[in-house]
């Protein structure tokens, strides 16, 4: 005999679904206003675009529901909020970069505009669920987006570029999906509080469980560019437009960041030395190896994008640590990073050339800004606050990230770790500190005279601005930024 199940309506808790229907009801609307109404501004997409993010952020900060619905597979926890707050912002922030100066093939285009809101979708999916399927869903709606943006560039870079993150993308898809099975086989779900609770048991076979997590870390190495996972992430970025490298350093790692934190939560807190063991390794390889390849680059978008690798081996450190605190500075971390790293992007997006004059296989070699000082002596300042902030250099943004992440993991116990890490910062800071070198040090090109603001905009000069005023200023910004971390993260059990 059959039994109707009957679902009501209230008990689905739909309200915790509607920051992402408002993104992606706002990029379906977009392509509907160019189905109706052809060549219009690219101005007015960037700010429906921005509306759209601010009216999501809102829904965002304002709501005060369930922490669980549509069948408990959205996740309203403290971590998805504020996960989702990094990502509105870091986006509000990037998409005004399609307002350059020059004409580029990919702002033309309003599916663009929609496929950056569907993008941002995605990443909220990620966010705000533990549910190993959700969280593959918005992996692949950001993923299969933030290819097809990549290729708009319309370069051939930019088409190679697409394809190889393409391929890293589905072998990460496919190491997730195995993964996901074997956590399903071996504790009959895929929901990672039902998963923790058969680990925290011990009620579990240990050879599948192995496969499992070695998959998981495949997956999420992909994702966050881990050695050696990293091998084609620094031709993404060069492919990609200035702008788009940017955003890729950000918002998608803040995603696989919180993955990551839901899901080794579960191994480290049960005692599973051996997940603990590996991550150490990793972290430490990631951080060292991506330092030394950065020192040996001859372009500044591909140091920048080791940069990036580094970085986001230095704040997982957080994850292997697992203290609230730790948490906390994870996220301090990264708010300050965010503004760092955008500000260092859109200064490279400034200078864009369409065809570049200073070298004919990178867009910005490091020749390219020799002796700027002397031909634009405030963007060769505010570059170099950027430089010295990603170094960790007081009193600028990214020190404050790393005085409190060292402290939360010298707290924990980790000396040696400690140690490691500010090794890897001095290592870093060379590579920092050799761009500004070529800055104030270099006899300058005078043929560059124009290549510096060459693709700048009041819109742009505007953001990188606000991320300079930011960095510069961070000290004033860091109780208000840990307070409302600190209560984030309490409210979500870490």
């Amino acid at each position: 005999m059959l039994q109707t199940i009957t679902v009501s309506l209230s008990s689905l808790h739909l309200s915790t679904l509607m920051p992402m229907i408002v993104v992606i009801l706002g990029g379906l609307g977009i392509l509907c206003i160019d189905l109706i109404k052809k060549d219009l501004s690219k101005s007015l997409y960037v700010m429906l675009s921005i509306l759209v993010l601010v009216i999501d952020l809102g829904i965002v900060l304002g709501y005060n529901g369930p922490s669980r619905g549509m069948f408990g597979m959205i996740l309203a926890d403290g971590i998805a909020t504020l996960g989702q707050i990094i990502i509105l912002v870091a986006s509000m922030l990037f998409i005004p970069l399609a307002l350059t100066s020059k004409r580029f093939h990919e702002y033309s285009y309003p599916e663009f505009f929609a496929l950056f809101l569907f993008m941002t979708a995605g990443f909220q999916f990620m966010v705000a669920t533990d549910n190993l399927m959700l969280i593959f869903i918005g992996l692949e709606t950001a993923s299969l987006s933030l290819y097809t943006i990549i290729a708009l560039h319309n370069l051939e870079k930019s088409f190679e570029a697409a394809i190889k993150y393409f391929t890293m993308g589905a072998l990460a898809a496919g190491f997730f999906v195995f993964s996901s099975m074997i956590l399903y086989g071996i504790t009959g779900s895929v929901e990672l509080h039902q998963i923790a609770k058969v680990v925290a048991s011990g009620n579990y076979a240990m050879l599948p469980l192995l496969g499992a997590i070695a998959f998981m870390f495949a997956a999420l190495g992909f994702k966050l560019s881990f050695i050696p996972f990293h091998t084609w992430v620094p031709d993404v970025y060069e492919g990609a437009s200035s702008a788009t490298a940017g955003y890729i350093s950000i918002v998608p790692k803040i995603a696989g960041l919180i993955v990551a934190m839901r899901f080794f939560d579960i191994f480290i807190g049960a005692g599973v030395t051996w997940a603990y063991d590996v991550l150490y390794a990793i972290i430490i390889i990631t951080m060292t190896f991506s330092n030394i390849m950065a020192l040996v680059q001859e372009s500044v978008k591909r140091m920048l994008a080791y940069s990036s690798i580094s970085h986001a081996g230095f704040v997982m450190s957080a994850v292997l640590v697992n203290t609230t605190a730790a948490h906390n500075a994870l996220f301090l971390y990264w708010i300050m990073f965010t503004f760092t790293n955008l500000g260092a992007f859109a200064m490279l997006w400034i200078s864009r050339y369409k065809k570049s004059k200073f070298d004919a296989k990178y867009d910005h070699p490091y020749q390219k800004f020799a002796g700027m000082v002397a031909i634009r002596p405030i963007a060769a300042t505010i570059m170099a606050i950027f430089m010295l902030s990603l170094a960790g250099v007081p009193p600028f943004a990214l020190f404050w990230g790393k005085l409190y992440l060292l402290g939360a993991i010298i707290n924990s116990g980790n000396t040696t770790l400690a140690f490691l890490m500010v090794i890897n910062s001095a290592i870093a800071a060379y590579y920092y500190l050799k761009l500004i070198v070529f800055m104030f040090l270099r006899e300058p090109d005078r043929k560059a005279n124009v290549a510096y603001m060459k693709n700048a905009s009041t819109a742009l000069k505007t953001i990188v601005g606000f991320s300079a005023v930011v960095t510069i200023l961070s000290i004033f910004t860091i109780e208000p930024f840990l307070e409302m971390i600190s209560s984030y993260v309490v409210a979500s059990g870490f």
